[in-house]
Order: structure tokens, then C-alpha cells, then sequence
């Protein structure tokens, strides 16, 4: 998926673009209403973040320009604590769904993917398999060699994620921003500790060396032949 993120805060933006294209997704940044405008118009995206206090353009005028435009780009916006008018404004003058700052990177990266199941913009798969291991999405129904697999939600979401990046290096940071969230109170090394969890349970199938440890740089979930 396209993604385009408009946002002035550069921690801000470079935090989101990190987390999506993590998430597999293609995007592009910029920090000014009238670049984000420039950029909405004549490119092609499946979602917009939106930031609604913008440099030179600001957010609910860019909304009201491209929904004029017939731009029917799903929009998610970015809001203060207490912009409870801006959010309300925002929704009716053409915004999709709206996330408060500061936000929590799961409940964006959720936000996100209802976004694009509401427009079509997904084909969510029914299942994701690997080898042995096999999870049916929209149950969480988890496998391995056709028996059930039991696991508490955090190591659900660890193993989802290794699979949906399977074969690839994804890091410790990468897999605590992702489950855990920035603001999360619990340490990075709480992403070792469930990764022992389920390599545990994974042993009763003799899967649990399926989840290797790149050393210095994070896990992989790879069969080797």
C-alpha cells in the first residue's frame, strides 16, 4: 500500500514512516500543507495520515481542497488531547477516522488497517502460513502440523508478525514498537522474554528453532532445509 504522511513534526513523521513501512507498506513524507496538497493531488495513495496543524496550508483546508477536487483518498488526521472540535470538524468535512496525540503505535497501526479494509484497499488474507505453522486472521485460530496452538495475545502478535515478515530480519526495536508500543512502561527486553515463550510452546512440535537469533541484530523466522 501507498501511504502519505503529512506531518510537521519530524520525529513525529519519521516515527510513523518507520512503523508503516515496517508494516509493508511504501511512503512518503512531507512536513507543509501545501507540499502535502501538491502530493495528494497528483499522486496516487491508498491512505493519508494527516497532521491538522500544518505550516502554510493547514490540515482541514487541505481536507476541504481535495474532497473538492473529488479526491476520495481515505483520511486518518492527527489531533491535540483536547481538539475535540477539530476532530468533529474533521470528520464532517471529509476525514475518515482521527488518532490523538500522543497516540499509541498499536492503536494507529489498527486505525490504519480498518481504514484500508473499510475502502477495499486490502485483500486480507484469510490464512498465513509458513511450513508447518499456519494462523487463520480473522479467528486468530493458530497451527502447527495441523494441531491447535495456544497462545496468550503478545505472543499471538509476535508470532503474526515474524510470519508476515518471514525469511526476514526484523529487530528488537522493530518487534517492541510494533507489539509493544513507544509509550508502552515495559522494557525492550521483554521482546527476548516472549520470544522464549514461544519457542517453548512452538517445541512441542519440535518448531521452536524455526525462530532463529540474528546475533546483534534481532530474529528470523526461517526453516532450514
Amino acid at each position: 500500500m501507498k501511504m502519505l504522511i503529512v506531518e510537521d513534526d519530524i520525529a513525529i513523521s519519521y516515527t510513523i514512516a518507520r512503523v508503516m513501512r515496517d508494516e509493508g507498506h511504501e511512503v512518503t513524507e512531507c512536513h507543509n500543507g501545501e507540499e502535502g496538497l501538491h502530493h495528494a493531488l497528483y499522486g496516487e495513495f491508498d491512505l493519508i495520515i494527516l497532521d491538522i496543524m500544518l505550516p502554510k496550508l493547514d490540515g482541514f483546508t487541505l481536507i476541504q481542497e481535495l474532497r473538492k477536487q473529488r479526491v476520495d483518498t481515505p483520511i486518518l488526521c492527527l489531533t491535540a488531547k483536547d481538539g475535540l472540535n477539530d476532530r468533529v470538524k474533521g470528520l464532517t468535512i471529509g476525514a475518515d477516522d482521527y488518532v490523538v496525540k500522543p497516540f499509541e503505535i498499536p492503536e494507529l497501526i489498527v486505525r490504519v488497517k480498518v481504514l484500508l479494509r473499510r475502502y477495499g484497499k486490502v485483500n486480507q488474507k484469510e490464512q498465513i502460513s509458513y511450513g508447518p505453522i499456519a494462523i487463520q486472521v480473522r479467528s486468530r485460530a493458530i497451527t502447527v502440523r495441523g494441531e491447535e496452538l495456544n497462545l496468550t495475545e503478545k505472543e499471538y502478535e509476535l508470532l503474526e508478525y515474524l510470519l508476515m515478515n518471514k525469511e526476514q530480519i526484523v529487530t528488537k526495536d522493530q518487534i517492541y514498537n510494533r507489539i509493544w508500543g513507544l509509550d508502552s512502561e515495559a522494557g525492550i527486553d521483554i521482546v527476548e522474554l516472549y520470544v522464549h515463550y514461544l519457542r517453548k510452546k512452538l517445541s512441542l512440535w519440535d518448531a521452536n528453532h524455526f525462530i532463529q537469533t540474528v546475533r546483534g541484530l534481532g530474529y528470523r523466522l526461517r526453516i532450514n532445509e
